[in-house]
């Protein structure tokens, strides 16, 4: 299973759309997980068109219209690997720990918030992703996404993906 990893897409506060690339990788995946900062209903409307399934949170520059639909928390067990999908995890020191305390029973934690990404793994073994932003690279050398898989209760590679310089509104 194919899944695609997305965060702080601020459409269409930060670009006009997303990437064409990220539009390829949406149509490939057979999971689309994005970790919140939509800003505005009609991203999410398209990638629930769009995507086979999506597994999604709401962010803090998010408003009541996205708020109603989406939860701050998603939980989604896939080829027996246990996702949690949530925006913010906090400061980055630390951060291993406070989210093996906060999610024990899941085996993946996808989070967004920074544009930075980040994929470590705690001491018992939780997997942390951030895929970065695919519109909005902050201080970060390209805007990015993730890909991965999962089969048979396993993560496979994790690759994050460096995409375009973003387009800004008119």
């Amino acid at each position: 299973m194919r899944l695609l990893l997305l965060a702080d897409t601020h459409v269409p506060k930060r670009a006009r759309d997303l990437p064409p690339q990220v539009w390829e990788q949406v149509a490939a995946a057979d999971v689309v997980l994005h970790a919140g900062d939509w800003v505005d209903v009609p991203l999410l409307d398209a990638l629930e068109e769009r995507s086979r399934r999506l597994v999604a949170v709401v962010g803090n520059n998010d408003g009541p219209a996205l708020r109603a639909r989406l939860p701050e928390v998603a939980r989604v067990e896939l080829e027996g690997v246990r996702f949690a999908v949530v925006h913010e995890t906090g400061q980055a020191q630390g951060r291993e720990a406070r989210m093996e305390q906060a999610y024990p029973d899941v085996d993946v934690l996808v989070f967004g918030h920074s544009h930075i990404p980040w994929d470590t793994t705690s001491p018992r073994g939780l997997r942390l992703l951030n895929p970065g932003s695919p519109t909005d690279r902050r201080r970060q050398p390209a805007c990015t996404s993730m890909t991965t898989t999962v089969e048979a209760g396993r993560l496979g590679d994790v690759a994050l993906h460096a995409l375009p310089p973003r387009t800004l509104p008119r």
